[in-house]
């Protein structure tokens, strides 16, 4: 067995996805891979137990055969966090370790881990802890938040000696693409860092289905429920005159569009673009010309109860953190996966 550990040094960089299409490019190649995630942070019910909403995840995408017990061995809650501050939870390390090591027939072992590299620390089974334990090999998942993620993966690599393998380099934009990879990877090879993959911040793999938004500003949907799985890939707020807001809104793909209630004429005038969703602020519905004209485009409408600046704030919140779900995210994440993952020498590291 090869214990892999994908950590960070910061939430939602991106672990999911890496881990995700490693374990798959591996079964490609035909090799056993398990996974486990040690640590869950986000609890879901599967019968009467409660397990890591990731590691169940990864378990129906995989078809993989462990229970889930093995692979979601501990997972932090709410009534678990008083109960650590109680002093009445123990033994949890030697718990994750029997449940990893119940996985010794796999040819490669993939471990989810926390948030970051201390998440678990009080209970010693933090990223730090746990790579020791596992004798895994490190593979850091750095999203990229400007020159000072050089630093991060150096230090990593530091940090983590002769465990560390190398790391990724995720959610670069655009503009700065050629500088990661013309000056950044290089200078971190160099430096005894490899790096095996610069992805790109991608649209698709951040966006949000209309139902999700939904849930999120606890709204009421006005029309076209049917279409509410939907991707949303961009945000636009309609505050500005008619012809102005046609000319912006023509530009921007895939977008839900938030305006307040009374402006019709700039929900009329979205419905003419690129538009996955209406959001109303305000608590206001609109007129029947406005309903009528998107129930024949197929674009839901969304009434929620605060203003716009504050509905703004708390899309803005969320950005960035939406979770791979989805058959059309596996299959573009795949797709991503195997065009910028070094596989070959990421292979070579581990031998």
């Amino acid at each position: 067995m090869i214990p892999i550990f994908i950590a960070s040094t910061k939430s939602y960089s991106g672990k999911t996805f890496i881990a995700l299409g490693l374990a798959m490019k591996l079964m490609e190649q035909g090799y056993k891979v398990g996974y486990i995630k040690p640590v869950g942070k986000t609890p879901v019910k599967k019968g009467r137990d409660v397990f890591d909403a990731d590691a169940v995840f990864i378990k129906e995408v995989l078809s993989l055969p462990d229970p889930l017990d093995v692979i979601s061995p501990f997972v932090i809650s709410y009534e678990t966090q008083n109960l650590i501050f109680q002093g009445k939870v123990k033994d949890i390390a030697k718990q994750i370790m029997t449940a990893f090591k119940s996985l010794k027939s796999k040819d490669f072992v993939i471990i989810g881990g926390a948030a970051d590299l201390f998440d678990g620390a009080i209970l010693n089974i933090n990223s730090l802890s746990l790579i020791q334990d596992m004798k895994a090999h490190a593979l850091i998942v750095e999203s990229w938040a400007g020159d000072a993620s050089a630093d991060s993966l150096f230090g990593a690599s530091r940090l983590f000696e002769e465990r560390f393998l190398g790391g990724v380099i995720n959610k670069v934009p655009s503009n700065s693409a050629n500088h990661v990879k013309d000056t950044i990877k290089p200078f971190l090879e160099k430096k005894g860092v490899k790096v095996f993959g610069v992805f790109q911040k991608d649209s698709i793999l951040e966006s949000f289905t209309v139902r999700q938004l939904n849930e999120i500003l606890n709204g009421k949907v006005l029309c076209c429920e049917d279409r509410l799985d939907e991707f949303v890939e961009n945000f636009s707020i309609g505050a500005m005159d008619v012809d102005s807001a046609l000319s912006y809104f023509r530009r921007i793909p895939n977008k839900a569009v938030i305006t307040g209630a009374h402006r019709s004429d700039i929900q009329l005038a979205a419905m003419e673009t690129a538009t996955k969703c209406i959001i109303l602020t305000g608590g206001l519905y609109t007129n029947d010309v406005v309903i009528g004209k998107a129930q024949s485009k197929g674009i839901p409408i969304i009434s929620v109860t605060e203003d716009t600046f504050t509905t703004v704030d708390k899309i803005e919140t969320i950005i960035g953190k939406t979770r791979l779900r989805g058959e059309e995210k596996i299959k573009h994440a795949k797709g991503l996966f195997d065009m910028e993952f070094d596989m070959e020498r990421f292979l070579k590291g581990l031998k």
